[in-house]
């Protein structure tokens, strides 16, 4: 029976993305493979390292392609995205750890063009007023693809389950990036509204007109 390339590499991603040093005779063993035949799919390691990286930019890819995030409201593909990213969340995270695959420039070119999909993503949802103008659209960008790479790590250390990966990936996200009255009050220069205890029944009035009645 043929070997299946993209089993090979996620079995790879499994051990890399842990231990990037790890010797090929341990990523054949996790791909249930000999060392050979490993060998004759991917020529050197170098190799096996960019066809890892290319298979998590084309799945970050489709991910974007799925959350169809040039269209709508930008929370809700962000949420949808969340749903399409985290099942290669540990392809995520070995593209967020192996430097190296950026020294190549085809890798370079796939990873500017996902990125700049998911900073446009961003600029769009602070111009219809859902993500904080504060932070730079870029920032969001790199934070987001980050706390994806960390979901990849954490669940493979069986630090999160993958069953709670996507609720606490949008929480944790989105709890800093939605953009908050008292925020966009400070930025603008205005007070934020008040707050209930200020218009609290029980607490004693100072108004002028409270005083003057008590006056003789």
């Amino acid at each position: 029976m043929a070997t299946d390339r993209d089993t090979v590499l996620e079995a790879a991603v499994g051990v890399l993305s842990r231990r990037p040093t790890a010797h090929l005779d341990e990523i054949a063993r996790a791909a249930g493979i000999s060392r050979a035949t490993l060998h004759r799919l991917f020529p050197g390691r170098e190799a096996l390292i960019r066809e890892v990286g290319l298979l998590g930019l084309r799945r970050f890819a489709a991910a974007l392609d799925t959350a169809a995030v040039e269209h709508g409201d930008a929370e809700a593909a962000l949420r949808r995205l969340v749903d399409a990213a985290v099942p290669d969340a540990a392809l995520c995270a070995f593209l967020a750890g192996e430097n190296q695959l950026y020294e190549n420039d085809d890798i370079n070119d796939l990873w500017e063009l996902q990125i700049a999909r998911l900073h446009a993503l961003f600029l769009r949802g602070q111009q219809q007023g859902a993500f904080r103008i504060e932070l730079s659209a870029a920032w969001l960008s790199e934070a987001f693809f980050d706390l994806v790479a960390g979901v990849g790590w954490s669940i493979q250390d069986g630090r999160l389950a993958p069953r709670d990966a996507a609720f606490s990936l949008t929480e944790l996200f989105l709890g800093g990036a939605l953009r908050r009255p008292a925020a966009a009050a400070a930025i603008h220069g205005t007070p934020p509204p008040p707050s209930p205890a200020t218009h609290s029944p029980s607490a004693p009035s100072t108004s002028a007109h409270s005083q003057d009645t008590d006056k003789p």
